[in-house]
């Protein structure tokens, strides 16, 4: 905020009196608070730290003890420094005993070997410490404005960190307790330089107080937190050594209030989703979406804790079943919670695992499999805790429990193939979303490709227009029928076929009288024009209403 002595020698004016630095010349980056004009030998107890003393030395004491006395007690009471101006008492030379003193405590001295009008040296200073009180407070209020509008606008946490970085012109890092990266930005440096190692590095950081600069790090931290809750620490990362300058007050300011915009706007939204959970988000989107590089994944993976290159990856995607309509506000929070009991399934198993949403009703996962996970092992140990903790979920909220759909992936072994895995899971997740359990599947807790059979092939080509063409055809009639006369044939329809054509099996299933149950088909042969007791025309519909249900979903 304040001139340095140094940045005071280097004025115009100072430098028209030749200015010698005699002592102290290691203390020349002290602040300047005012520049004082005295020639009294007791002006320590008149200042009050920070000033900068000028003086002709014609009144200080002759003796070696009031010379170290005057010095002592300058340094006591905090002065910038002590410049001298020859020509009044001393001419070529100070003193060796103001010298030696200075030097002891560490005080600059500064002899001026030409003369100077004081009155033009106080003037420029004052209007150096003045225009950076200005600069401070314009500094101030442009920080104020921009973290204020971040606060009312709800902004993501990378959005808060990004604009620390950007004020600051260095990397901002927000982390959580466990010293897990949950935002960053680089400030157009290398991201690998910044995150490598990044939790080790970060352990070693202890600064003192909520707010403190580790000088061997070059690390500035501030906890992030509200109500005596801490819950992260947000970082900005400078070069060893003591920050320069006016740096330190400003940056402090900066990254505290980047912490209270983080910490204000985690209470404003206590509905949404986790910052670990966001930024697990954020990694499965990019995957899917090409927006992050593999290089990108992988080194931000690692940087939460989540080390993917050299294991086993596993696309797995979560449904229910049947979830209940509601508002928008209830289906976001209700997603949350799903998103967060399948996250808290992945540490009771002990896996690692991105755990996020991927869409309004779709929870994602890349599992990382070690060396010594078996893979079937793993995944239906997951799928069992899953289905635990929804029911106890279901239980303390006096709900009924719902089965999830569990969908997976083939195993890959890169990163590079991440997104194939996911997407196939996503295939799978879609083709299983059906009221009951698929027929024939291998594993009673998940279903794979190989379990999905024709209906996972209808949803592969449920954007051919060839499909459409082939849907309408065959059922559109009957699809008509139903819109026109509110009746519910084609539920009936499906009701038989599943039943595998067995009329008293799937008029209890319908929970109708066999004649109101058979009267019933025969209005749907007559709208369609089919026989029903023909095995290639039943098989035709079934692969139609599969395909229905591929299009529509």
């Amino acid at each position: 905020m304040f001139p340095t002595v140094a940045r005071v020698l280097d004025l115009d004016v100072v430098r028209r009196g030749l200015p010698q630095v005699v002592a102290g010349a290691d203390r020349l980056q002290r602040p300047v608070r005012w520049v004082h004009i005295s020639e009294l030998p007791d002006i320590a107890g008149m200042l009050q730290g920070g000033e900068l003393v000028l003086t002709t030395g014609i009144a200080l004491p002759d003796h070696r003890e009031g010379l170290a006395r005057y010095v002592g007690e300058l340094a006591e009471v905090g002065a910038a420094g002590l410049v001298v101006e020859f020509g009044r008492r001393y001419f070529d030379t100070l003193p060796r005993a103001l010298v030696n003193a200075a030097e002891q405590h560490g005080l600059p001295l500064i002899a001026l070997r030409r003369e100077l009008r004081f009155v033009a040296v106080t003037e420029a200073v004052h209007a150096l410490v003045v225009n950076a009180q200005l600069e401070e407070l314009r500094t101030s209020e442009a920080v104020h404005q921009t973290f204020n509008e971040l606060a009312v606008e709800g902004a993501e946490p990378a959005e808060v960190v990004r604009q620390v970085a950007r004020m600051a012109g260095l990397p901002a890092v927000l982390e959580n307790l466990a010293h897990q990266v949950l935002a960053y930005d680089t400030a157009g440096r290398g991201a690998e330089e910044l995150l490598e190692d990044w939790e080790r590095r970060s352990r070693g950081v202890h600064p003192a107080g909520r707010t403190g600069h580790d000088p061997r790090s070059g690390w500035l931290v501030t906890s992030v937190g509200a109500r005596g809750h801490d819950w992260g620490r947000l970082v900005l990362v400078g070069d060893p050594g003591p920050l320069p300058g006016e740096e330190p007050h400003r940056h402090t300011m900066l990254l505290e209030r980047g912490a209270a915009t983080l910490a204000l706007n985690r209470l404003l939204v206590r509905d949404r989703e986790s910052l670990e959970r966001q930024t697990h988000r954020t990694l499965l989107s990019g995957i899917l979406t090409h927006a992050l590089t593999v290089s990108e994944v992988a080194l931000r993976a690692q940087a939460l804790g989540v080390p993917l290159e050299g294991r086993r990856l596993v696309g797995v995607v979560l449904r229910q079943r049947r979830p209940p309509a509601s508002a928008a506000l209830e289906a976001q929070a209700r997603l949350r919670d799903f998103t967060e009991t399948a996250a808290a399934a992945v540490r009771e198993r002990r896996m690692s695992a991105l755990v996020g949403a991927l869409d309004d009703e779709a929870v994602g996962l890349l599992v990382a499999l070690g060396p010594h996970d078996e893979e079937h092992a793993s995944l239906d140990g997951f799928a069992a805790a899953l289905g635990r903790l929804l029911g106890e979920d279901a239980r303390s909220g006096g709900r009924p429990a719902t089965e999830p759909v569990v969908a997976v992936g083939s195993s890959v072994g890169s990163v590079r193939d991440a997104r194939r895995t996911l997407i196939e899971a996503v295939q799978v997740a879609d083709a299983a979303l059906h009221d009951s359990p698929l027929p024939g599947a291998r594993s009673a807790s998940y279903y794979r490709l190989p379990d999905v059979r024709l209906r996972g092939l209808l949803h592969l080509l449920r954007d051919d227009a060839r499909l459409q063409t082939y849907v309408e055809r065959e059922l559109g009639p009957l699809l008509a029928h139903d819109a026109e006369h509110s009746t519910q044939l084609v539920p009936m329809l499906r009701v038989y076929l599943e039943q595998g054509r067995n009329k008293s099996a799937a008029a209890d299933a319908a929970h109708l009288s066999r004649p109101s149950f058979y009267d019933r088909l025969h209005k749907v042969e007559r709208v369609l024009g089919v026989d029903l007791d023909q095995v290639e025309s039943c098989l035709s519909l079934h692969v139609a209403l599969l395909a229905l249900d591929a299009v529509r979903r």
